[in-house]
């Protein structure tokens, strides 16, 4: 199995304990779990439900987790071989959200500016 940037390696020093992320490994492939959540991201809207109940089903993540490893895996170039479609609508609407954020306005503001 890949080492991905979800994985976390313990690093104990004295007393003092922190957990340190690891870098994905480059042209590994994709993880089945990652490869779920890109399915997850193109199909959502399509399925009965809450978004957030579904993830919380399926992965056993709170939503802050599972946003914290979308926005990773949006940067994997196996992420973008596997479904380039969806990785580029999500990378776009991130990139929004930043702006918006920057900006001072709401996410689903005026278009065209």
């Amino acid at each position: 199995m890949p080492v991905t940037a979800t994985q976390q390696e313990l690093v104990q020093g004295g007393s003092l304990q922190r957990v340190v992320p690891r870098a994905r490994l480059h042209g590994m492939g994709l993880t089945e779990r990652e490869r779920e959540i890109l399915d997850l991201e193109r199909t959502w809207w399509q399925e009965t439900g809450a978004k957030a109940d579904m993830v919380r089903e399926r992965f056993g993540l709170s939503n802050t987790r599972y946003y914290q490893l979308l926005n990773e895996l949006l940067d994997a170039p196996d992420a973008m071989a596997y479904d380039p479609l969806t990785v580029r609508r999500l990378r776009r609407v991130r990139v929004q959200r930043r702006r918006a954020r920057f900006e001072g306005r709401p996410a689903g503001g005026e278009r065209g500016r």
